[in-house]
């Protein structure tokens, strides 16, 4: 079930808020966490065992986990958490990674003259997120930044809260551990708060990312040798877009859906486009990652406190992981690698830090976010050698132009979306738009509110109704 579909919109959502809100404060988090299973299973069929089973062994993992006073057990402690991370680690490489693994055995094999089956196994929704946040919460237990939670319920609500679950963004333990209490206030205030900031995610998403989907997905269909400098750069350009559009507004929905229900989740993107190096992109795009990885892998690794060399082995290994974990393909591979050569350059350079002088922070902006642009197309591409031809056709200008199928794809609609919709581009670097619209209460936030719920969403609507939607881009992580 997706946020952008009818039946989400104007059944499931309706439904459980008018249930929330009946219920009383003791059985709110249980009309939740039922709610998000039901939700789950819808899209995720027998595989939401497979999340029942992570939940059970990981709240059973975290009561055993809290430290003592005196850290009599801190032995047996690490070796549980060892344990359970491994657990989470396992379940996540087998069912997301062993095909890929198997594929290239099969590879190798074959050079051999032998036969190495390849193993299929689908892609349970949303399993990089839950594995994310099932260590996230022993971690911080282990740590005792926070206590384990002692109510089931609770803990399902935590892991399995359907704004957050399929996508994101990542909510690390200690930042909703407080939130989680039954008792927890949820008012009519929440909901008024929180629509507006869903209204302008689905907007984004259905409006924007949806309409510039089937450009984009005919210029990277594109046969290599029919590929051109027009059609190469078009791709480029629009699923540049595309990409923002799919996922910040995916985001807006999950921060607006989370507010309705009484939970503040973290922000995930600002601005990412207007950065002006790749270090700070990083601190802007998709930013619950970021912050997972900083703090359950860079900063026990040493961070950059143990010397150069350290640091820069240190953002390598982040970057292999954070590339692998968007896919297990060999473009994800490279994706990582390259932003993680970038910022190891950056470092090395000195170019880490924003210059000051205008001219100076422009010319780094567009050469930041060129940068951006060539590391989606192998983010994008089906396999290295298509994504190497695009990149090819987008250094060499041949005016050929565009494909008679790229074309037909290219309506006059598509062209003013796309067009509007790079003003992104051109903004400020300040707080965004979903953020404005949730908690400012000034004339002008009144009035694009006014607009998003009257404009975006009575659009949106439209076309969710006759059916112009498609799932988040992110769905397949």
């Amino acid at each position: 079930m997706s946020f952008a579909s009818p039946l989400f919109l104007w059944y499931f959502l309706p439904s459980v808020l008018a249930v929330v809100l009946i219920a009383p404060r003791s059985g709110r988090n249980v009309v939740i966490a039922v709610a998000s299973l039901l939700f789950y299973a819808s899209g995720a069929g027998g595989t939401t065992l497979l999340l029942l089973a992570c939940i059970v062994v990981n709240f059973f993992a975290g009561r055993q986990l809290e430290p003592d006073e005196w850290g009599f057990e801190r032995g047996r402690r690490k070796w549980l958490l060892i344990g359970t991370v491994a657990f989470n680690v396992a379940i996540l490489a087998v069912w997301k990674y062993a095909g890929f693994a198997t594929a290239q055995l099969a590879v190798l094999s074959q050079w051999f003259g032998g036969d190495f089956p390849v193993l299929h196994l689908a892609l349970p929704i949303g399993i990089s997120f839950y594995t994310f946040h099932h260590i996230s919460y022993v971690v911080d237990i282990y740590r005792g930044e926070r206590p384990a939670l002692r109510d089931p319920v609770s803990f399902v609500t935590y892991i399995a809260m359907f704004p957050q679950l399929v996508a994101g963004p990542i909510v690390r333990y200690r930042e909703i551990a407080d939130q989680l209490p039954q008792q927890r206030t949820h008012r009519l205030d929440d909901i008024a708060a929180g629509f507006p900031r869903f209204a302008w995610g689905l907007t984004k998403k259905v409006v924007i990312a949806d309409t510039l989907a089937p450009m984009v997905d005919a210029c990277f269909a594109t046969p290599n040798e029919d590929m051109t400098f027009a059609i190469a750069w078009l791709g480029a350009i629009g699923y540049t877009i595309q990409l923002y559009f799919d996922f910040s507004g995916y985001s807006d929905m999950a921060i607006g859906l989370g507010r309705m229900f009484g939970f503040r989740l973290p922000e995930n993107f600002a601005r990412p486009y207007s950065s002006v190096t790749i270090t700070e992109f990083w601190r802007r795009w998709h930013m619950s990652l970021s912050r997972w990885f900083r703090d359950y892998v860079y900063i026990p690794l040493g961070g950059n406190r143990l010397g150069t060399a350290r640091t820069y082995r240190n953002l390598a290994i982040i970057f292999v992981l954070t590339g692998f974990w968007h896919g297990a393909a060999w473009t994800y591979l490279v994706w990582g690698l390259f932003h993680g050569g970038l910022l190891v350059v950056e470092r090395a350079f000195g170019w880490s830090h924003a210059p000051t002088e205008p001219r100076a922070r422009l010319g780094r902006r567009a050469l930041t976010l060129l940068l951006v642009v060539v590391g989606w197309v192998f983010f994008r591409s089906p396999d290295l050698g298509s994504a190497f031809v695009m990149l090819g056709h987008m250094l060499v200008p041949d005016f050929v132009g565009l494909t008679d199928i790229v074309a037909a794809s290219v309506t006059n609609q598509r062209l003013v979306f796309l067009l509007l919709a790079l003003i992104v581009v051109a903004l400020p670097a300040n707080s965004g738009t979903g953020p404005f619209l949730e908690a400012v209460r000034t004339p002008r936030a009144y009035a694009l509110r006014a607009g998003v719920l009257t404009v975006g969403l009575g659009y949106a609507a439209l076309l969710v109704a006759t059916g112009s939607f498609s799932p988040f881009l992110y769905y397949q992580f």
